[in-house]
């Protein structure tokens, strides 16, 4: 059996997404089209992914806090109601 890290499958799969360029002075941008204000900025490839990563994160959790809906990706629905169990099982 597989085990399923949702938030980071989806946040790996958005990544795969992502659009970079190198910029004038040397440096990278990156984007993830579908997720409107991310963007990345970094003196290498590897900063600017990085810097994604975290403004993607960010993102992520704003959406949520403010009950926008997000994107669903490979069927990974970040927007469902949680299946909680009652603490009386734990």
């Amino acid at each position: 059996m597989r085990v399923q890290f949702i938030l980071s499958d989806y946040v790996g799969r958005k990544l795969a997404q992502a659009v970079y360029d190198k910029l004038e002075d040397g440096t990278f941008a990156g984007k993830i089209p579908p997720c409107t204000g991310v963007i990345g900025f970094g003196v290498s490839l590897s900063e600017c992914e990085d810097e994604l990563r975290s403004m993607l994160e960010d993102w992520i959790l704003l959406e949520l806090k403010l009950g926008h809906s997000l994107p669903i990706i490979d069927n990974i629905d970040l927007n469902k109601e949680p299946n909680l169990e009652p603490m009386d099982t734990i």
